[in-house]
C-alpha cells in the first residue's frame, strides 16, 4: 500500500509565501546528496579544495549539470510536494538537472554582480541580457529557486532577499502589459521601489533550498567567510502560463500574490 506524505509546507509558510515572495525548506535534500554535487562542482571550478591560493577569482559560474545528485536534489518528494502547493498541481515541469551555479570563493575584491534585480524569464533572443523581459503573468518562470549545496552562515555570501518585493515589482509590471518591462527598464531606478523592504538572508546548511516569488527582488554580495558557497539558482518552468483571470478561482499561491499587489 503506497503511504501517502503529509504536504511539504503548511497554512502558515504557504501565507508568508504570499505575504514575503519566499519560503525555506530545511532538508529538501541531504546532506549526502549536496556532498556528492560539490565534489562534482569542485573539479569543474578547476581550483583544489585543499588549497586556497588556487581560488583565483571571487566567483566561478557553472552552467548546467544533470549527474544524478543534482537530479536528485532537484526530485525529492518534499519539493515536488512544495511546488504542488505554490505552483499548482501539473502546473510546472520537472527539472532533469540544475543550473546557474554562481560559486563564490572568499575574497576582498567587490564580485561585481552584487546589484539588487529579478530573474527576468523571456525575450532570451536578444543579445544584450538587459533587454531580456518580465510581465506581471511571469511569461516563462514559475518560481525562482535557491538549492544551497554548502552550509552558508551570514559571511558567506548569502543572497539578499527583499522581503515582500514580489508586490512592488507586480505593481511595476501590470500597465506594462503582455509585452512586459525589460530589465533595463525595470532597473531604471535602481530597484528604487521595494528599498522600503526589510533585508533577509538566505542562509542555512547545505540540502536547504528557497522558493521564492519569480518578482522577489534580490542580490548576491561579497563573501566574507572561509569556505566557498556553492548555490544554484535556476526557475521551476511553467507546464501552463501563470493565469491571473481563472473561471473557477482556482488561483496558487504564486497567483494569489500577484492579484493582492493589483487591487493594493
Amino acid at each position: 500500500m503506497e503511504t501517502k506524505l503529509d504536504p511539504a509546507l503548511g497554512a502558515d509558510e504557504i501565507a508568508r509565501f504570499v505575504r514575503d515572495g519566499f519560503v525555506r525548506v530545511d532538508a529538501a535534500f541531504s546532506a549526502e546528496t549536496a556532498a556528492d554535487a560539490r565534489a562534482i562542482l569542485w573539479a569543474a571550478t578547476g581550483y583544489d579544495p585543499a588549497d586556497s591560493a588556487t581560488w583565483a577569482q571571487p566567483i566561478v559560474r557553472l552552467d548546467q549539470f544533470d549527474q544524478s545528485p543534482f537530479r536528485k536534489a532537484a526530485n525529492t518528494a518534499v519539493l515536488h510536494s512544495a511546488f504542488d502547493q505554490l505552483v499548482g498541481k501539473g502546473r510546472w515541469l520537472p527539472r532533469d538537472g540544475l543550473g546557474t551555479f554562481p560559486v563564490r570563493f572568499p575574497s576582498s575584491e567587490e564580485p561585481g554582480d552584487d546589484g539588487w534585480h529579478i530573474d527576468v524569464s523571456f525575450g532570451y533572443e536578444e543579445p544584450d541580457f538587459m533587454d531580456w523581459r518580465a510581465n506581471v503573468q511571469s511569461k516563462g518562470r514559475a518560481l525562482l529557486l535557491l538549492f544551497l549545496f554548502s552550509d552558508v552562515g551570514a559571511d558567506d555570501a548569502p543572497t539578499r532577499i527583499r522581503v515582500g518585493s514580489h508586490i512592488d515589482i507586480a505593481q511595476q509590471l501590470a500597465p506594462a502589459g503582455e509585452a512586459g518591462l525589460t530589465l533595463r527598464e525595470l532597473a531604471s531606478d535602481g530597484f528604487a521601489g521595494s528599498a522600503h523592504c526589510r533585508e533577509e538572508l538566505a542562509t542555512g546548511p547545505a540540502g536547504t533550498v528557497y522558493l521564492c516569488h519569480p518578482f522577489l527582488v534580490h542580490s548576491a554580495q561579497k563573501h566574507r567567510g572561509k569556505e566557498p558557497r556553492f548555490m544554484a539558482q535556476p526557475p521551476l518552468l511553467p507546464r501552463e502560463p501563470i493565469c491571473l483571470e481563472r473561471p473557477d478561482d482556482d488561483y496558487s499561491p504564486v497567483e494569489q500574490a500577484i492579484r493582492r499587489a493589483l487591487v493594493k
